[in-house]
């Protein structure tokens, strides 16, 4: 076979062909990187230019200032005050171990704030910062201030937190604000809970209302280097403060009441009776919220968690009390529609025989018709009425005045108690109502349970003629109150009872408005709260009665409504009825409450604020003596 032979003009055409499929795979590849570049600058250009303006710029969000809470008057009632704070910028900071022995030195911090803010750098991602400390005093701010160019990194900055001016006072109608929890942040999913001095409600009105209080976050642009280096700050974004919410709370009355009671555990509900406005939402003692808005310690923690006074404890919303004679103008007004006639007389020996039992009245009181019964507090009366009336009518008029009726309130939680009737015997105990279940019923014993929200409405209903529903917000109207569905001539006759109880000779007359012209109605009541055998008024006060009074004034022309408890205080008339005159008298004159007031605070040991500040300086004392002993073991 011969071979074939390539010659020059054979190569140069392969060449030529080669070169044309390698040209144009290359035109192919030029084209598309063309049209990816093109795709890239124009279709992708937002986009890309987004990403570049992250890489380059950080947003640091600003908290918004919280929305106040006013009263009807639009006094301050939780504010927001101006404060110093000192936070470290974690991609700033070059030595962090000098720069924070350095802080520790100027500020005194704990080892536990020492070992918080280590863990929270070594979290830290980006420009955001890390709170040293909050609520920092002037003089550790200005330290800090002036060491600054030892102390790359560290930001001392004004802030606002939260403030409460009445302090304890306050404190179970508004609560506080805290630091978000991780179950917070987990329901929300929301940056701002995470940034560093936002606080959000955690208890009262501050939890409910955090919609409202808590505003819009604003935004700080600023420019850093690849590294995280700050280049310049640019223009910020303003936050928008949260609303002010405006209740229909008296601030006067509500701080008068808290420190009228004294060192008393109990509440006191306060309403107009012409709109069911609740003016005071008194609680004590209680906590102070601005020690639980800056972070209580562990100690202040235990030690009012072991107070057996409870200050922890909502009393008004949470507290559940058996009602005693508080019930009585409310059983009346039922006898009376079932047509029992208020002239009938019952004799009162000292007591009655139901059953097997005598049941023993707090006097002999002879004769009483339905007037002298509820001025002189007759338990033999209301246990003679209760057998020959229908329970399951009786209870619904009682229930139907508010005891036993949940309120529609912005409050978190609310205990409403009971009204036992014979339906509910049944399904709770499985047993059917018995003549001692309306003996003990009939004066608010037995199963009978109350919240001293319901102490005032039931009095403001009465007082009425109106079915109140408490409101504690301005803004939410309301429609108008229907009438209660009872005879105005049976009213009439309990209202003209109750007055006989304070301006008659009734078991509150110690209690009379010092006022010209103005007569208070009210109604006593002292709730069991052990067996007979182990009460005592003297001794243990656990074993103490349960003292209540409600009331409304002026008789005549009712206005306000009030209910009181102090728990453990022995009687009605000794100790709740007292503090609702003196209260009551606050709404008509402030001058004369005040005189009354000012000598037994002096017997207590001072003002509220003053016996709140030597407790908040024992609660540091026993924390110091605490570490102490911790750090010589």
């Amino acid at each position: 076979m011969k071979a074939t032979r390539f010659t020059a003009a054979h190569q140069s055409m392969t060449f030529s062909r080669r070169m044309m499929i390698f040209g144009g795979a290359q035109a192919v590849f030029g084209g598309a990187l063309i049209a990816r570049l093109g795709y890239l600058s124009v279709a992708q250009n937002q986009h890309y230019r987004l990403l570049s303006e992250s890489n380059r710029v950080q947003l640091i969000i600003v908290p918004p200032r919280r929305g106040w809470i006013v009263d009807r008057n639009n006094k301050p009632i939780a504010i927001n005050r101006s404060d110093f704070r000192v936070d470290i910028i974690p991609d700033q900071l070059e030595n962090p171990t000098q720069t924070l022995r350095l802080l520790t030195q100027l500020m005194k911090l704990t080892p536990d704030d020492v070992d918080r803010i280590i863990k929270e750098l070594k979290e830290a991602r980006g420009y955001q910062p890390v709170q040293v400390a909050e609520n920092v005093p002037y003089d550790q701010y200005a330290a800090v201030t002036v060491r600054l160019p030892e102390l790359p990194g560290v930001q001392p900055m004004r802030g606002f937190s939260r403030f409460y001016p009445a302090g304890p006072a306050v404190a179970h109608l508004v609560g506080y604000v805290g630091s978000a929890s991780a179950k917070d942040y987990e329901r929300e999913k929301n940056p701002l809970l995470i940034t560093p001095g936002f606080k959000i409600g955690k208890e009262g009105l501050e939890r409910t209302l955090e919609k409202r209080l808590r505003g819009q976050p604003g935004g700080q642009r600023v420019e850093l280097t690849a590294r995280g280096k700050l280049v310049r700050e640019l223009e910020p974004k303003p936050d928008r403060s949260g609303q002010t919410v405006k209740l229909t709370i008296d601030a006067g009355l509500q701080e008068y009441a808290a420190r009228r009671m004294g060192d008393q555990s109990g509440a006191l509900v306060a309403m107009d009776v012409t709109n069911g406005d609740m003016l005071a939402f008194v609680s004590m003692p209680a906590y102070d919220p601005n020690s639980f808005s800056d972070g209580i310690g562990r100690t202040e923690w235990r030690m009012l968690s072991e107070d057996d006074h409870i200050p922890l404890l909502n009393k008004v919303a949470q507290g559940l009390y058996p009602s005693g004679s508080t019930i009585k103008p409310a059983m009346a007004l039922a006898f009376l529609k079932q047509g029992i006639d208020p002239a009938r007389r019952v004799h009162c020996p000292g007591g009655l025989r139901i059953g097997n039992r005598y049941f023993r009245c707090d006097a002999v009181h002879g004769s009483m018709d339905m007037h002298s019964a509820i001025e002189r507090s007759c338990n033999t009366y209301f246990w003679a009425t209760g057998l020959i009336t229908d329970p399951a009518a009786t209870t619904e008029m009682v229930q139907y005045l508010g005891y036993g009726e949940k309120f529609d309130l912005p409050i978190p939680t609310q205990r409403y108690g009971t009204m036992p009737n014979p339906d509910w015997l049944m399904k709770k105990y499985h047993r059917e109502w018995q003549g001692y279940d309306s003996a003990n019923t009939s004066i608010g014993q037995g199963y009978v349970l109350v919240n001293p929200m319901q102490l005032a409405v039931m009095p403001a209903r009465l007082a009425s003629g109106k079915l109140l529903k408490p409101r504690l917000l301005i803004a939410d109207g309301q429609p108008p109150a229907p009438n209660i569905d009872a005879d105005p001539a049976h009213l009439e006759i309990v209202r003209k009872a109750m007055a006989a109880v304070v301006n008659g000779s009734g078991t509150a007359v110690a209690s009379k408005l010092p006022l010209d012209g103005i007569q208070m109605a009210g109604k006593t009541g002292t709730a069991q709260v052990s067996r007979l055998n182990e009460r005592g008024h003297q001794s243990n006060w656990t074993l103490r009665d349960h003292a209540l009074f409600i009331a409304f004034a002026p008789a005549d022309k009712p206005r306000y409504a009030i209910g009181c408890i102090i728990e453990h205080g022995g009687f009605g008339a000794s100790a709740a009825a007292p503090i609702v005159r003196d209260s009551m008298t606050y709404l008509f004159d402030q001058q004369k409450a005040m005189d009354a007031l000012i000598p037994l605070e002096k017997q207590w040991g001072g003002t509220l604020a003053e016996r709140n500040a030597r407790r908040a300086a024992q609660f540091e004392a026993v924390a110091k003596a605490n570490s102490s002993a911790s750090g010589q073991a």
